[in-house]
């Protein structure tokens, strides 16, 4: 599975309908308003690269009010919540 942060700058009066639509695209797991040189986060999450390059290419960049992305592509994933789910399973030391 193949992991990719798409920070997305928008017109300030469409930040709201552009983030439901990128949020219905196959692919995008989910989308968050936010602070900072930002509007929007986008988390989307394929099986393969030319899926990545569909869904951010051909989809995100083209929602009406999107001005430009910067995808981030995770390599490897942290998480306290995955380690909290492990010691539950009793795979602690």
């Amino acid at each position: 599975m193949l992991t990719a942060i798409v920070h997305i700058d928008c017109d300030a009066a469409r930040i709201p309908e552009a983030a439901a639509q990128i949020a219905e695209i196959d692919g995008v797991s989910e989308v968050y308003s936010v602070t900072g040189e930002v509007d929007l986060i986008a988390l989307v999450r394929v099986r393969e690269h030319e899926t990545l390059a569909d869904v951010i290419a051909d989809h995100v960049s083209k929602v009406p009010g999107v001005l430009r992305t910067q995808t981030y592509i995770a390599f490897r994933a942290y998480s306290r919540h995955d380690l909290e789910q492990a010691f539950a399973l009793g795979l602690e030391d």
